[in-house]
């Protein structure tokens, strides 16, 4: 490697050109030729991703009848049987601190999200920052940006930097792609580019073919995946952007939203790992939906509406559609998402291998507006300080609040307590 005996790139290299800022993955070219053995030894930063889904789900769909290592797969989690090492069921979690405050069902599904992540509800004390915001301040000071909040529906936002003040989460993935890879561009610039089908990758070309020719191998090969990877992401965004007549007006659903939740769903995953494969953020969160959102998903088979079917009145029929609804959410989130970690090489092994992925609601039973018994999984390594493969059943109604606590142990952040824990989970 006699590239690297001479100079090595910075970590934060970005190829940039007018209005477009192209970060890169990481590459051996990355570390000076002397440091490599021990880089390679040494442990590489963790992102961390906080998904939350409304309405709970079915619990002997969800929950696995073993703990420990030896445990089936249950029908709500089947999509991440090839990813059962990297994965933890953690059952038995409850967020008691929802029940304060407004008993109305409305209340209920409010303190569900509001709480998830704070541990506190808004206005019966002083609240810390969300979960993830508080990583933000420890883990994503060094990116460009600290954390990005993502939504594939509005209404809500499950981040907070203060009780009154929530995050703004975006819902439209041209914004999201233009946030990442632009560089101060204007409406007008990305106009431009758009009307002359240019992509990032053209506006970036001479300094990209310039880098390519001074890259080993290996770095050659995994430079060309990625942007492979962006280059695909952005002619989905084309596509869809493209298919929305030029008159036609619409208000609730700029160009650039696809009308498809799976759709939606995975090129809003796959930004995100192009976010966290280049480094410019660590820390992110995502709603796949708003709690009291009762939109249809015929694409699972079920046709009724979302919070209608998780009022299920314990009968039978109606609770089986509330299942499948939990294992179509999770297939097209969490299963898609940790299947692009997995295929995407970070450092000395994969993103799946660097991070840590909280999925899950902040109701149990939503027929009874339940908050216990969450519906809860982690995945990801967190650069070797999670082991996966378990079924961890705590003591009913213990905090959700004390796997925040671990989860930010985790990743490096040092914190006792947090919101109503009262202690930790072992992960």
């Amino acid at each position: 490697m006699h590239f690297l005996t001479r100079k090595h790139l910075s970590r934060r290299k970005l190829l940039r050109a007018a209005g477009v800022s192209l970060g890169l993955p990481l590459l051996e070219s990355m570390i000076p030729a002397g440091m490599l053995r021990a880089a390679e030894s040494a442990t590489p930063a963790s992102r961390l991703a906080c998904i939350y889904i409304p309405h709970g789900a079915i619990q002997d769909r969800w929950v696995p009848s073993e703990t420990g290592t030896n445990w089936t797969i249950t029908p709500s989690l089947k999509s991440l049987e090839p990813f059962r090492d990297h994965i933890n069921v953690v059952s038995g979690l409850a967020l008691p601190v929802a029940n304060e405050g407004d008993p109305s069902a409305g209340g209920h599904h409010r303190r569900a999200f509001q709480c998830w992540l704070t541990g506190v509800a808004p206005g019966t004390g002083p609240s810390p920052t969300s979960m993830d915001q508080l990583a933000a301040d420890y883990i994503g000071q060094d990116t460009r940006l600290p954390s990005l909040e993502l939504a594939l529906e509005e209404r809500a936002s499950i981040s907070y930097r203060t009780p009154s003040s929530p995050m703004p989460m975006q819902v439209n993935p041209r914004v999201v792609f233009e946030r990442l890879f632009g560089d101060g561009s204007t409406p007008a610039q990305q106009a431009a580019r758009r009307e002359q089908s240019a992509t990032i990758l053209d506006e970036v070309r001479e300094e990209l073919l310039s880098l390519q020719r001074s890259l080993p191998a290996t770095d050659r090969i995994r430079m060309e995946q990625y942007m492979n990877d962006v280059r695909e992401v952005e002619r989905r965004l084309s596509l869809e952007m493209d298919s929305v007549p030029g008159d036609l007006p619409l208000p609730d659903r700029p160009a650039g939203i696809p009308a498809n939740f799976e759709e939606h769903a995975m090129v809003m995953f796959d930004l995100l790992a192009l976010a966290w494969q280049a480094d410019m953020t660590r820390v992110s969160t995502m709603l796949l939906a708003a709690e009291l959102s009762n939109r249809a998903f015929p694409e699972s088979g079920v046709n009724d509406g979302f919070h209608n079917c998780s009022h299920h009145m314990y009968i039978a029929e109606n609770m089986n559609r509330h299942a499948t609804l939990n294992e179509y959410h999770l297939r097209h989130s969490l299963g898609y998402f940790v299947a692009r970690l997995a295929a995407t090489p970070d450092g000395d092994g994969s993103l799946l291998d660097h991070s840590l992925v909280l999925y899950g609601s902040g109701l149990g039973n939503s027929q009874d507006h339940n908050h216990s018994e969450l519906p809860i999984v982690v995945a990801g390594g967190a650069s070797g300080r999670v082991r996966g493969g378990k079924h961890v059943r705590v003591a009913s109604e213990t905090p959700v609040s004390n796997l925040l606590v671990s989860l930010l142990d985790k990743v490096g952040v040092p914190v006792d307590r947090f919101g109503e824990s009262s202690g930790t989970v072992d992960i």
